[in-house]
C-alpha cells in the first residue's frame, strides 16, 4: 500500500487518542498543526515528543475534513519507520490473499471465495475464506509494539480482541480452520507474543485458543515513509 501525498513533521504531543499536535516541515517554527491519529492504541513508546512522523494529506480528496492530515508513520531509531495506521493491516491481508502468490497457495490452496467483515456468532471476523478443502476464519491484528526485537499485542487492553479469540476457538470445534493473523507493521520483527502485562485476559484467551487449534499467522512487512508492503508469511510453531 502506498500513500500518494505525504509530508514529514515533528511530533509535539497527543492530547487524546484521536488527535496529535505536530510541527510540519517547512512551516514557521511557532506553527502547530492538529492532525488525526489513525490508531487508538497507546503508542507511548513511539509517539515521543521530538520524534519524526509522516503525515498523509487528506484534503486533496476530502477538503471538507476538519483536520488536513492523518498521522500514519513514526520513526523509531532502533528499528526504522513503523506504520501505525489501524486500517492498514486488513488492507495488507486482503492484498496478500488476492495476490495468488506462492505463500498464499501454500497456506490456503485454491481459494474459491473471500468475504471480508464476515459475521460469525456475535462477532464480525475480518475474513472468511473457502478453499477446495476448508472453510477458514481469519481475524487480523496490527502489531506496532516492539521490545528487544520482539513484537507484542496489544498495547492497550482489548475486550474486542479477547472476544474474537473465543469466537475463533469455538469455530475450530465446529470444523473451521481458524487463524489470528498479526500484520507486523515494522521492519526487523518476525514474531508476536501476547502482552500479558497490559492485558492478562487477552493473554489467557490467546493461550486457550492456541491449545484448542487456533493457528497464529505472522505477516512480515517492509515499511518506508509512504509505503507498507507484504514481505513474508510465517505460521507460528510456538
Amino acid at each position: 500500500m502506498i500513500y500518494p501525498h505525504i509530508t514529514e513533521a515533528t511530533f509535539i504531543d497527543r492530547p487524546n487518542r484521536f488527535i496529535a499536535h505536530v510541527h510540519v516541515d517547512g512551516t514557521p517554527d511557532d506553527e502547530v498543526e492538529t492532525v488525526h491519529v489513525k490508531n487508538t492504541g497507546r503508542c507511548r513508546e513511539l509517539l515521543i515528543p521530538g520524534c519524526r512522523v509522516v503525515l498523509s494529506d487528506e484534503w486533496i480528496n476530502n477538503p471538507s475534513r476538519k483536520t488536513r492530515y492523518d498521522l500514519i508513520t513514526v520513526y523509531k531509531p532502533t528499528l526504522g519507520w513503523i506504520n501505525i495506521d489501524s486500517q492498514v493491516p486488513n488492507k495488507v491481508m486482503r492484498e496478500w490473499l488476492e495476490s495468488g502468490q506462492e505463500s498464499v497457495q501454500k497456506l490456503f490452496p485454491n481459494i474459491t471465495y473471500i468475504k471480508p467483515e464476515y459475521i460469525y456468532g456475535d462477532s464480525r471476523v475480518d475474513f472468511y475464506l473457502e478453499t477446495n478443502d476448508a472453510k477458514v476464519l481469519v481475524e487480523v491484528k496490527g502489531c506496532t509494539l516492539e521490545v528487544n526485537g520482539v513484537g507484542y499485542f496489544p498495547d492497550a487492553p482489548t475486550e474486542r480482541g479477547t472476544k474474537h479469540l473465543r469466537e475463533l476457538q469455538g469455530a475450530v470445534a465446529k470444523g473451521f480452520d481458524s487463524y489470528i493473523a498479526f500484520v507486523i507493521a515494522m521492519p526487523g520483527v518476525e514474531s508476536v507474543y501476547p502482552n500479558e502485562a497490559t492485558d492478562p485476559r487477552f493473554a489467557k484467551a490467546f493461550a486457550q485458543a492456541k491449545s484448542s487449534g487456533v493457528k497464529v499467522l505472522f505477516l512480515l512487512c517492509d515499511v518506508s515513509e509512504n509505503e507498507i508492503k507484504f514481505k513474508n508469511a510465517v505460521v507460528s510453531d510456538n
